[in-house]
């Protein structure tokens, strides 16, 4: 009616730029608390390890948006950082300023499944013993 058409593909029109993602921001009461920062680094340390199993589930089409340019991570590494926008997962500077907070992981793409990318994150990050 309105001539609009709708899409969750993460980039839904080839060309030079970052296309759309759905970062997740995410902390557990621990990383919320005074000196939460250690337990940043040791989930996001989690991640990493499992940074594979993280991409497949992460929506279909990530190959085309996350390709190391346009302040989107290459999928084929993991990598974080404080007030990176390129990085796999990034951590605000106020998070660590103050010690304590969340993280933002990057890496879901605009069609991903919101129940299957916090199941995996609190999983790997709560769960998993690697």
């Amino acid at each position: 009616m309105a001539g609009v058409v709708l899409s969750f593909d993460p980039k839904p029109v080839p060309g030079d730029w970052n296309g759309a993602g759905a970062h997740v921001n995410y902390s557990t009461k621990t990383m919320r608390a005074d000196e939460g920062y250690q337990d940043i680094k040791k989930a996001i340390e989690k991640l990493g390890k499992r940074h594979k199993e993280h991409i497949v589930a992460y929506g279909e089409g990530n190959e085309r948006r996350l390709t190391g340019k346009h302040e989107t991570a290459d999928m084929s590494n993991f990598s974080w950082g404080v007030a990176n926008r390129g990085a796999s997962v990034r951590v605000g500077r106020e998070t660590e300023k103050a010690k304590k907070g969340y993280f933002e992981d990057r890496r879901p793409s605009s069609n991903m499944d919101p129940y299957v990318v916090t199941s995996m994150i609190a999983e790997t990050t709560i769960i998993w013993k690697p």
